[in-house]
């Protein structure tokens, strides 16, 4: 029996997972580098992430938003952003108020949209368009990326994040400046 293929076998089973691990590794680096250089305490990152999770179960628990909506819920120092399209305002009014109701929940800003959920196709372009927008941001010197969030949603990009002005006014300008971008948003908490 020849044991070439097992070996050649043998080492592509290690050097596949050998990947796999290098891709969790520098995910958790990431992960740890984004949570670290947060203007968020640890306490209120985990909380934001808790209110995500909360407010997104309580939208889903109504039958009329889940069915005919598509809501996305974002959290920045307990203020949340509600983007995505319903089909009325009485839908619409409903999702601001259960939102609201979460008594975690400071503030609420409401982005919603009155019309037809988008498609993959949007969505696709709103992912690219995100891409685009935090790599010029990380290519700015002037800029502290990794503090800012962005969210795109049917061409609109919204901007959350502690910042004082001057931050915010050069990410408003970077994001303004990318190709697919319709709107600019700010959602920020000035420091």
């Amino acid at each position: 029996m020849n044991a070439l293929p097992i070996r050649l076998l043998a080492t592509l089973l290690i050097v596949t997972s050998l990947s796999g691990c290098a891709g969790v590794i520098m995910a958790g680096a990431v992960g740890g580098a984004v949570m670290v250089n947060d203007r968020r305490s640890f306490t209120t990152q985990f909380d934001d992430h808790g209110l995500d999770v909360a407010v997104t179960a309580a939208l889903d628990e109504d039958d009329g938003l889940k069915n005919q909506s598509r809501i996305r819920v974002i959290s920045m120092n307990r203020r949340v952003l509600l983007v995505g399209q319903v089909p009325n305002q009485m839908l619409k009014d409903r999702a601001v108020q259960i939102a609201r109701a979460n008594t975690d929940v400071a503030q609420v800003h409401d982005q919603l949209r009155i019309g037809n959920p988008v498609g993959f196709t949007t969505r696709s372009n709103d992912t690219w368009t995100t891409t685009k927008v935090k790599s010029r941001m990380f290519g700015d010197n002037e800029l502290d990326a990794i503090r800012i969030k962005v969210i795109t949603e049917n061409g609109e990009v919204f901007l959350l994040g502690l910042v004082d002005p001057s931050e915010a006014d050069l990410a408003v300008e970077v994001a303004r400046t990318t190709s697919g971008v319709r709107k600019v948003i700010k959602v920020f908490e000035y420091l």
